[in-house]
């Protein structure tokens, strides 16, 4: 378990902390990222606790109120992150991890320096996906020359994690493209699998009016949904948020810049006021603890 100071410490720069405690179960067997043999067997072997960080929203080249602070919070939740006394077994960014540009060249530059900047993690590997600050202008081009894929899966201790592209095709869409490709991934899954979902925007519709939503997320919920342990996680909406499609459950976490108002409780979704008394206020990190049945969740929220 992790030294609960280090969550506040963490907290302090903001992102988010995600511990995942025998998701797996006392049924599952372990696997490697390539290790897909006997995956429709038992074993009785229990796979070791891990956890890992997600960090989402850094806006990278955002200037001016409501962050005067935003050339460091990045900078801080780094250095916060490798002053763990525990490292987490890998970390994801789940988008925005620039602030948009209509220059294509300075949305480059913003990209390298935050590549230079979280080159400076310890930890490895470092999972990346997009936000539609990085992608939606030129369809994901940029970011796949820092980055590479937009969309991917992986396998960690039992575990199938899928990242999922929901900013980089206009109109806040996965596209049928990528659909085919989640529908395929899927298949070589048995329907006890353990997936964790990465998205940026939710895959539901929490406020389309603010383009809080996917605009075919619900052919992935139709993917996902057969499946009897899935849990979501995404950013976009720069605060926590819990949401239950069905047994599936999506959680939101804070952001590194700014955070935004409740969803739906105003007109617009500007940014709330900077806090010079309370300068992270808004900005926190998480805590899940996974039981061995299945996905039982406790959410232990650690805010400044």
């Amino acid at each position: 378990m992790i030294d609960r100071r280090k969550f506040l410490s963490l907290a302090a720069a903001g992102g988010g902390v995600v511990f995942l405690s025998g998701l797996y179960g006392p049924s599952g067997a372990s696997s490697s990222n390539a290790d897909k043999e006997g995956a429709g067997k038992e074993d009785t072997k229990k796979v070791d606790d891990f956890y890992f960080v997600q960090m989402s929203d850094s806006h990278w080249g955002f200037s001016g109120p409501p962050n005067p602070e935003a050339a460091t919070t990045l900078i801080k939740a780094v250095d916060a992150v490798n002053a763990l006394d525990q490292p987490p077994d890998f970390i994801v960014f789940t988008g925005d991890l620039t602030h948009t540009t209509d220059d294509p060249k300075e949305r480059r530059q913003r990209m390298a320096e935050f590549k230079d900047i979280v080159s400076r993690l310890k930890v490895k590997p470092v999972y990346f996906m997009p936000g539609e600050h990085d992608a939606a202008l030129d369809n994901g081009s940029a970011f796949k020359e820092y980055f590479g894929a937009t969309h991917y899966s992986f396998d960690y201790k039992g575990i199938h994690f899928i990242a999922i592209d929901n900013v980089s095709l206009p109109g806040s869409r996965i596209g049928d493209e990528q659909l085919g490709w989640l529908k395929s991934d899927l298949a070589g899954q048995r329907p006890d699998q353990r997936l964790v979902i990465f998205t940026h925007r939710p895959l539901f519709d929490l406020v389309p009016k603010w383009d809080w939503a996917t605009r075919d997320g619900n052919k992935a919920m139709e993917l996902l949904t057969p499946f009897e342990h899935v849990v979501v996680f995404y950013g976009h909406i720069h605060q926590e948020h819990h949401h239950q499609t069905g047994h599936i459950m999506h959680h939101a976490a804070k952001s590194l810049i700014f955070p935004l108002p409740a969803p739906g409780s105003q007109e617009f979704r500007t940014p709330l006021p900077w806090n010079p008394a309370l300068p992270f206020a808004g900005l926190g990190v998480r805590e899940v603890n996974v039981a061995n049945t299945g996905l039982k969740y406790d959410l232990n929220e650690y805010p400044i």
